[in-house]
C-alpha cells in the first residue's frame, strides 16, 4: 500500500497585544496570530526526524519579538513581515501562511475626555487577514468576521419553491438580520491596507441599507460585486451570511395589536447563505486560500 502526505505545521492562535507607550498617551493593538510553514518536512512525520523542523515555540516568538522590531502599523503589514522572514531565513520552508484576527479597542471616556491609558474594548466584529509568500508570490486575503447587521424593513421573501414539507409563508416585509464574514483578495501588495479596508467595508454596509433585497442571495452578491467595481486593486471577495431569523411573536393572544413590531430572534437552526465573486481576469489565487489549520 502507498500513500500521499500533504502536511505543513505551525503555531495557532498566540494573543499579541502591543502597547505604544513611546508618549504619555498609549495605543493598543491586540492580535491573535497564527503562523504555519510549508516544505518538505515529511521525514519529521515519516520517521520523527526533526532536522529540518523549525520549532513550533520558535514561530510563535517571532510573532512577539516582530511586534517591537517592525511594528504593527496595519495587520496585513505584519502579516507579510512574518511570511517574509520564515520563507527569506528559514532553508527548508518554502512557504509561509499567516493568519491573523485584530480586536479592536477604544479609548475609555474619564471626565468627558479620552483617557491616554484606558481602553474598552469594542464590539464583536473582528478585522482579518491571511497572508501567504512562496515561491509562486505573495498574496493577501483581508477581511472581516462576525460584523452583525440588521434592517428592519426593505427585505423581502417569496416565490420560493415549496414541497408537502413546506410552512414558511410569504412575506414582501421581513426583518433581514446576518452576521457577516467575509475576506477578499487582492491582486499585489502596494496597497494602503487600512483605506482599502474601510472603503470595502463601508460599500458593503451601504449595499446591505440602501438595497431593496428580494433574498439576502441577492444582497451578497450587490455587496460583493458592488466592492470589485469600486475596487481594482480588489481580484476577489468570498462572502458567508447566516440568516439570523426573526419571527412574529404572536402578542395578538393577549389582545394587543402586533403590526411588525415584537419578534422572537431565533439563531439555529439557521440558514447559511455563501457566495465567491472574482474578476473574470483575475490572476491565480495559487495557495492563497489554503487554511492554515485543516482542509481548504
Amino acid at each position: 500500500m502507498t500513500y500521499r502526505l500533504e502536511h505543513q505545521y505551525g503555531k495557532a492562535e498566540s494573543r499579541v497585544v502591543r502597547i505604544v507607550r513611546d508618549t504619555a498617551r498609549h495605543e493598543i493593538v491586540d492580535l491573535n496570530v497564527t503562523t504555519a510553514l510549508r516544505g518538505d518536512f515529511a521525514d519529521a512525520y515519516l520517521v520523527g526526524d526533526q532536522s529540518k523542523v523549525l520549532p513550533t515555540d520558535t514561530q510563535k516568538n517571532t510573532a512577539y519579538a516582530f511586534a517591537k522590531e517592525k511594528g504593527i502599523a496595519t495587520i496585513e503589514q505584519y502579516g507579510l513581515e512574518l511570511a517574509r522572514h520564515f520563507v527569506a531565513e528559514t532553508a527548508p520552508v518554502t512557504g509561509a501562511r499567516i493568519e491573523i484576527e485584530e480586536y479592536a479597542w477604544e479609548r475609555a471616556v474619564v471626565g468627558g475626555a479620552e483617557h491616554d491609558h484606558t481602553f474598552l474594548r469594542k464590539g464583536q466584529e473582528v478585522r482579518t487577514a491571511a497572508v501567504t509568500v512562496d515561491a509562486t508570490g505573495e498574496y493577501v486575503i483581508a477581511g472581516l468576521k462576525d460584523l452583525v447587521i440588521l434592517k428592519s424593513t426593505g427585505s423581502e421573501f417569496h416565490g420560493f419553491l415549496k414541497d408537502g414539507y413546506t410552512t414558511l409563508p410569504e412575506t414582501d416585509d421581513r426583518i433581514m438580520a446576518t452576521s457577516l464574514d467575509v475576506k477578499w483578495r487582492y491582486a499585489g501588495t502596494d496597497v494602503d491596507w487600512d483605506a482599502s479596508y474601510d472603503a470595502a467595508r463601508a460599500l458593503m454596509i451601504e449595499q446591505f441599507a440602501t438595497l431593496h433585497s428580494l433574498a439576502l442571495q441577492q444582497t451578497l452578491w450587490h455587496m460583493g460585486t458592488a466592492v470589485l467595481d469600486r475596487h481594482p486593486e480588489i481580484v476577489e471577495i468570498r462572502l458567508t451570511a447566516p440568516n439570523k431569523h426573526h419571527f412574529d411573536y404572536d402578542i395578538g393572544r393577549f389582545g394587543i395589536e402586533q403590526h411588525g413590531e415584537v419578534f422572537h430572534a431565533d439563531d439555529r437552526p439557521y440558514g447559511l447563505i455563501e457566495a465567491a465573486i472574482s474578476r473574470e481576469d483575475a490572476p491565480a489565487a495559487h495557495e492563497a486560500w489554503r487554511a492554515s489549520l485543516g482542509a481548504a
